[in-house]
């Protein structure tokens, strides 16, 4: 079993480095047997961090995710999202209970506003400090929230946890400011679609570095995203041997030659780029 290093939070607390996706998990029955022996294998090699969300095959992810843990709930980090549709402060309480029932488990680590919609931020805010005091979450924080959003954010709290947003090697916008804006205040942000969803595979320095150091190309991804402080990145894959293949991107280390050949192949950003989701 690997010990998976953690990051801190914004409170003390502290989070995984590498975790689980499970976007577009629970949308086929016919699916669903691989998906919970996929999430059992990364809980036997220790990958306790797993990311879900209520939008995710309309509840049906929260409900592969529950059958996966079952008997080990007590071992997992686990993290989900309100719509903003449901963003209300009534909204989000409904909503976080009938996340809590999908999931067979009485309370989330973490518990994110999938992104901002047009309930006020006030109203959310409020709704997941009382989830927090009433011990139905651990901690809350934001997704797809650029700096100005995450300014706005912090006028009303500083609570937040976590803002989880698009991060790999070919959406590196968020390098101009929002990853120093999270990082001054210790705030983790989750990379998700670390691996550009396979798309880095085809791309020749991606493959040569990857094949210096006895790698593939997602493992080589992972590590670039990982490598950076403060950030963890969310995989998602329903293949059980997968898994075990992208937790091995912790042992590796890249060279400046691999950083500077990577630069060159995906350039950082020069200015200030929209924040992009998918």
């Amino acid at each position: 079993m690997t010990t998976i290093p953690t990051t801190p939070t914004p409170d003390g607390g502290s989070i995984p480095v590498f975790g689980l996706g499970t976007w577009r998990m629970g949308e086929r029955g016919s699916e669903a047997e691989r998906e919970i022996a996929t999430l059992r294998k990364g809980l036997e090699l220790g990958i306790t961090l797993i990311d879900t969300a209520e939008m995710y095959g309309s509840g049906g992810s929260e409900r592969i995710v529950a059958q996966a843990i079952a008997g080990r709930r007590d071992e997992v980090y686990l993290v989900s999202k309100v719509l903003p549709s449901n963003a209300s402060y009534e909204g989000t309480i409904r909503a976080c209970e009938e996340s809590l029932r999908r999931l067979a488990t009485d309370r989330l680590d973490l518990y994110l506003l999938h992104w901002r919609g047009s309930h006020p931020l006030q109203e959310t805010v409020r709704a997941f400090e009382k989830l927090k005091a009433d011990g139905r979450i651990v901690r809350w924080g934001v997704s797809n929230f650029d700096v100005e959003d995450m300014e706005d954010l912090d006028r009303i709290s500083t609570d937040c946890a976590t803002n989880q947003v698009l991060y790999n090697l070919s959406r590196r916008g968020i390098e101009h400011d929002l990853l120093a804006w999270c990082r001054q205040r210790s705030m983790p942000v989750m990379a998700y679609s670390p691996i550009a969803q396979g798309a880095l595979a085809g791309n020749r320095t991606v493959e040569a570095i990857a094949q210096a150091h006895d790698a593939t190309a997602a493992q080589i991804a992972l590590a670039w995203v990982m490598e950076r402080p403060g950030v963890v990145a969310i995989p998602k894959t329903s293949h059980p041997e997968r898994v075990e293949e992208n937790l091995k991107s912790l042992d590796i280390r890249l060279t400046d030659s691999d950083r500077a050949a990577l630069d060159r192949a995906f350039p950082p950003p020069r200015g200030k780029t929209s924040l992009e989701m998918i």
